[in-house]
């Protein structure tokens, strides 16, 4: 083989493995920090990772806020209408969190069921709801209507 052709060869190769390095180092370090969505029906189902980030969002359930009188600790439900979770922040909550509107919340969901927030976004508006929220009840929706068409036959 030719010195020049060689020398080529080598350049090649070498920048083909750094690359493959790098995309499997970044591969990695994505796959740690992607925070995947989960509605309550999911979480109900134990679909949803224990003890790794993840966000969950729904309406939050009519007279479910309790807040603690000596902390900033609050536990709230959140639904989509099929089913439930219970959610616990300490922080000082959005302006516009309220019962019966749509939350997302960021945390990891705990042995216990209970999904521990760090974040909580509550709709920026009177007529936005979270692209993720409306998604999720809308499939509730569709399978709460399925079960009941079932149930009629």
């Amino acid at each position: 083989m030719h010195p020049q052709r060689k020398q080529r060869l080598l350049i090649i190769l070498f920048i083909l493995v750094v690359s493959g390095l790098a995309a499997g180092l970044l591969g990695y370090a994505l796959k740690e920090n992607i925070n995947l969505f989960y509605p309550p029906a999911d979480i109900a189902a134990g679909k949803a990772p224990t003890g790794k980030a993840i966000r969950a969002g729904g309406m939050v359930q009519e007279g479910s806020v309790q807040r603690a009188s000596d902390s900033l600790v609050t536990r709230f439900v959140v639904t989509d209408f099929s089913a439930t979770v219970t959610v616990e922040y300490e922080g000082i909550l959005p302006d516009l969190f309220a019962e019966g509107e749509g939350v997302v919340a960021s945390g990891k969901l705990g042995e216990d069921g209970v999904f521990y927030a760090t974040e909580v976004l509550a709709k920026h508006d009177e007529t936005y709801m979270p692209p993720e929220v409306s998604d999720a009840l809308e499939k509730s929706a569709a399978s709460r209507a399925a079960q009941q068409e079932k149930g009629s036959l």
